[in-house]
Formats: C-alpha cells, structure tokens, sequence
C-alpha cells in the first residue's frame, strides 16, 4: 500500500492494487472478485478506477475466514452441530408432531 504512516490515513477507499496488497493476491484476482460481485466495490465515475471500501474488505475476509471454518468442520464429519454448519440457531426449528 502506499506509504501513509497509519492505517487512518489511508483513507475510506483503497484502490485495486491497495486491496491486492492486503489479500497478498495479484491485482487480477481483486479484479475478477469485484466482477464477480464477491468483493464489493464502486466505480470513480462511470468508467474510472474501481474503489474498494476499508470495511467491506475486512468483511469480505471475515467471511473468508468463516467459509472456511465452516468448510474444515464439513469435510473432518462434524456433523453433530448441523445448524452450526447451516446457520441456523438452535431452537428455532420446531418438531412436525
């Protein structure tokens, strides 16, 4: 990223390189995560420079974080906690009988 002391100074949007640096990932991966609508992001007029938000990458890796933790626990069989895995909260699912 470019050199701003801290983090504050930065500012609200990073650029596609910015975003990049922070996933340690090539500049083409952020480009086909923001067309894929996976990472969102806006663009600076109505052909210009995508911009990608602070906080919407750190929730985008939060998720990342979850999708895997949620992947690790499917593929070692866990399945004793089903609405764990699903999402769902305990009790909120209610017998037919």
């Amino acid at each position: 990223m470019t050199p701003h002391g801290s983090g504050d100074a930065i500012g609200r949007f990073l650029t596609i390189a910015d975003a990049a640096e922070v996933l340690a990932v090539e500049v083409a991966t952020v480009d086909e995560l923001i067309r894929s609508g996976e990472l969102p992001a806006i663009r600076v007029g109505a052909s210009g420079p995508w911009r990608v938000e602070r906080v919407q990458l750190e929730v985008f890796i939060e998720q990342q974080y979850e999708d895997a933790r949620r992947s690790s626990a499917w593929n070692q069989g866990e399945f004793a906690n089903v609405f764990e895995l699903s999402g769902a909260r305990r009790g909120t699912i209610r017998s037919l009988d």
